[in-house]
């Protein structure tokens, strides 16, 4: 009898480990995803990143209940390459996107979305695209066309036809967002990339957000003057504040309000139009009663442009706040990762610019906030380099979906969880566009400390910064004295890179140089 008792028992006890151990295989469950995109978005107007042009109380939530990274960056700073890089994981001259002028994305290659999709995730995208074809992969679309408009915006559906919705794109792309949430397959996880306009050129702010900085006075940053010394692509770029901004289409200072042709003012209603003219039209007078010459109307331009792109963010704000809001109340936010991101960084004065497209740091670098629930410790702080170029892997890796051998990027989850876990020690960029804006092409690779920059095309000649030292960029090193030995470590180091990364059209042009670098 003990010995039948004690059989039973093993029996049991068995029965238990294998139960046991059949539910530790058993996946858990997997996360839902929000990827937020916007547009144009300086890291230095975010108040998560030390920033005081204001407060973004919602970025700053995700970042507080998640990760804050540090050293985000874009491998090619241009509104459609870095979707396309986002989508794929893979650089621009890989994925065949590389500029916003001749490029057109062939919807028919992977990304990690048709990879989710095959994964039993349900997929969409809503808002800014921006890549010169429909989406293909996703379970559902809505896009706006081309760059889209902030007012009473037309959107493309997905049987081709257009639509006009009224009010103000922000609001309304987080609307859709929200009507697809609702009417999503609650069996499924999902994946939503809400693309935003905002804070795109021109910068035109909700009505009920216009002035709400008029009564500050933003400082000029340190290198508002920039002289370009030494810097020839600097000097022959197009996109300062004193000579490419426009007072009408980018200001909204015009002679004659009641008459405007302009195709962003023309698209507003009544209500619209008559709370824009108000608000604008008076500061108009004022301007051309005042009669500013030389700095002091530069500087007018640099107030009226920071009040106008912070306004414009701070609708993007609150749309980042309603999607928080609307997961917490559908029992959502415990299971899903939420990262918000600019598509790149932007110029909120440096160097006398505005826009991006350079590898200097206010370009290049993106700012980029992550909660995990579960996984990500609040209050994270990452100091590893990571890319755009890693949205895709990182993605794939969270939902347990296995990463396609041809993505460059990486999973940053463990550089989150682990102490141990190692990130890059350096940075690949590659910049295509020769027209707008007039800022040369250019490659190159960034360190810890330092950054070396190969321009071609409109301007040809090579830059190398000690970031420590200068981390305005200001001081180009090439070819000065000393700074031999790190020129030729770096210059190895590019090499390696563009091994890695097969930009085949990069090592073709140093091999004219002569082969080795």
């Amino acid at each position: 009898m003990r010995i039948a008792m004690t059989k039973n028992v093993l029996l049991l006890l068995a029965a238990f480990v294998w139960s046991f151990a059949a539910l530790a295989q058993q996946p858990a469950k997997r996360p839902n995803i929000v990827i937020i995109v916007s547009d144009d978005h300086a890291f230095q107007a975010i108040s998560a990143y030390g920033g005081n042009l204001m407060q973004t109380p919602n970025i700053d939530r995700i970042a507080k209940e998640g990760a804050t990274f540090n050293k985000a960056y874009v491998t090619n700073s241009i509104c459609g390459p870095s979707r396309a890089v986002i989508l794929t994981g893979k650089y621009s001259h890989k994925n065949g996107f590389k500029d916003n002028e001749n490029s057109h994305f062939d919807g028919s290659q992977n990304s990690f979305i048709k990879e989710l999709g095959k994964g039993g995730y349900q997929t969409a995208w809503v808002g800014k695209w921006h890549l010169e074809s429909d989406p293909q992969g996703f379970d559902y679309w809505k896009i706006l066309p081309g760059q889209g408009h902030y007012f009473n915006p037309d959107f493309i559906n997905m049987d081709g036809s257009r639509e006009r919705i009224e009010g103000y794109v922000t609001s309304i792309t987080e609307d859709v967002a929200e009507e697809w949430l609702d009417s999503r397959d609650k069996s499924k996880p999902f994946a939503l990339v809400i693309g935003h306009k905002a804070t795109h050129r021109t910068w035109m702010p909700d009505l009920d957000d216009m002035g709400m900085f008029d009564d500050k006075t933003f400082p000029l940053p340190a290198n508002f003057y920039d002289n370009y010394t030494n810097r020839e692509a600097a000097r022959v770029q197009d996109m300062t504040i004193d000579k490419t901004m426009i007072m009408g289409y980018d200001l909204k200072m015009y002679p004659d309000y009641d008459n405007l042709k302009e195709g962003n003012i023309v698209r507003m209603n009544a209500e619209q139009r008559a709370r824009f003219t108000a608000y604008y039209k008076p500061i108009y007078d004022d301007l051309m009663a005042r009669n500013l010459q030389g700095k002091q109307l530069v500087e007018w331009k640099y107030q009226r442009y920071m009040r106008d792109y912070l306004a414009t963010a701070a609708s993007l704000d609150r749309s980042i706040g309603r999607t928080l809001d609307y997961l917490d109340k559908n029992g959502l936010a415990e299971n899903t990762i939420v990262i918000y991101m600019s598509d790149q960084g932007f110029y909120m004065g440096e160097h006398g610019w505005f826009d991006k497209r350079f590898m200097y740091e206010e370009s290049f670098r993106t700012p980029m906030v992550m909660r995990y629930p579960g996984v990500v410790k609040p209050g994270t702080t990452s100091e590893h380099f990571v890319m755009n170029l890693d949205i895709a892997p990182t993605m794939l890796d969270a939902a347990g979906v296995a990463i396609p051998k041809d993505m460059q990027g990486e999973s940053f989850l463990p550089l989150l969880t682990s102490k141990k876990a190692k990130g890059r020690e350096a940075m690949y960029y590659h910049y295509y566009e020769n027209g707008e804006h007039s800022v040369s092409p250019h490659f190159g690779i960034k360190t810890g400390r330092y950054k070396l920059i190969r321009f071609y095309k409109r301007v040809e000649g090579w830059e190398l910064y000690d970031l420590q030292k200068d981390p305005s960029e200001m001081n180009n090193l090439y070819g000065k004295k000393g700074y031999e030995k790190i020129t030729a470590k770096l210059q190895k180091q590019l090499e390696g890179l563009l091994d890695k990364y097969e930009d085949d059209g990069a090592k073709q042009l140093l091999a004219k140089e002569g082969g080795n670098l």
